[in-house]
């Protein structure tokens, strides 16, 4: 590391912290997450996300079908958030590969070593660069507002930019292809956000819910004995927090197996957490949501999965469930 060796846990950012010091850095980078940022960003992840189905329109598919992870789902969050960070998209294959090793369940964490030390090797070399030239991106600003202030150190740096990578792709990624492999098997409801795109918005937030692709979700310690649904945990036991099941209890939605993008409840769905530590991200992600989701019901009305539901390669080895791939033809 150019900036110094990083103390222990330091890369992980502010998301594994708590108050004061997970506020005074959340606060820092929050307005560049805000609903009115984002949605000043609509009509660029609009462009973005027609010319990613331009290419798809320009496929042979008589040989291959198309590879919607591939071709879109991936792409889109990718470039939105190296748009956002000032990372160059030509490097997103290097990025996704690395990540894709520190989220899979089946890589050992000796083996996950390797590609942690490229990843903070590439962001170091990353914020080294913006520290020479500044640019008009979120690591840039980092360092002109807070860094050049001694409000953050190097490490901290990486450790945004990090956080802000990893987090602002893979999970709106493999929310993208669910939910359009959702509705290219419920035809019945992609027809009705056909014709009616105000849907849109309430169906995004009942997908939210309805997949929960953080299947083990946050670890938590108990700092007191508390009871739980009937049963105590004590003070000092750990946690894991199960977020599909609390986005399925038929308490809060009845019916809670079935998609009904009309749940007048949906919205408080836990797919982004929840309380101080909610995700930072999380008004993008329904922006790139909804954008995608309508522009594949206008512009491919037949689109369907290329190959048997069976035979898709679903992530059950990785942190962050979704599709390795989801061959589609229209």
């Amino acid at each position: 590391m150019t900036g110094g060796s990083p103390r222990p846990g330091a890369t992980r950012g502010f998301i594994r912290m708590d108050p004061p010091e997970h506020t005074r850095l959340r606060r820092m980078v929050t307005r560049d997450f805000m609903v009115k940022r984002v949605e000043a960003l609509r009509p660029t992840l609009q462009k973005l996300t027609d010319e990613l189905c331009d290419a798809m329109e320009r496929v042979d598919r008589s040989e291959h079908p198309v590879d919607l992870v591939k071709a879109l789902a991936l792409p889109l969050p990718s470039l939105a958030i190296s748009l956002l960070l000032g990372v160059p998209y030509e490097d997103h294959d290097t990025f996704q590969r690395l990540t894709g090793a520190l989220l899979s369940r089946e890589i050992s964490e000796e083996d996950r070593g390797p590609a942690r030390t490229e990843l903070l090797a590439y962001i170091d070399n990353l914020v080294e660069t913006k520290k020479a030239a500044p640019g008009d991106d979120i690591i840039s600003r980092l360092i002109t507002e807070q860094y050049a202030k001694g409000e953050l150190t190097h490490e901290d740096l990486v450790a945004f930019a990090v956080l802000l990578l990893v987090a602002g792709h893979e999970t709106t990624a493999n929310m993208i292809g669910l939910s359009a492999l959702t509705l290219m098997l419920d035809r019945e409801t992609a027809d009705r956000l056909r014709e009616d795109p105000s849907l849109v918005r309430g169906a995004v937030e009942e997908l939210l819910r309805f997949h929960s692709i953080i299947r083990n979700g946050p670890r938590r310690a108990a700092l007191e004995d508390v009871e739980v649904g009937g049963q105590l945990i004590r003070k000092g036991e750990g946690v894991i927090v199960a977020v599909p099941s609390a986005n399925r209890d038929e308490d809060t939605f009845p019916d809670a197996g079935r998609l009904d993008i009309t749940r007048p409840n949906a919205q408080h769905h836990v797919a982004f957490g929840y309380g101080i530590h909610q995700c930072l991200g999380q008004a993008l992600a329904r922006a790139e949501l909804q954008v995608v989701i309508t522009t594949l019901l206008r512009r491919f009305p037949g689109m369907r999965p290329a190959v048997p539901v069976e035979e898709i390669p679903f992530r059950t080895d990785m942190v962050i469930y979704g599709c390795h791939a989801l061959p589609v033809t229209w």
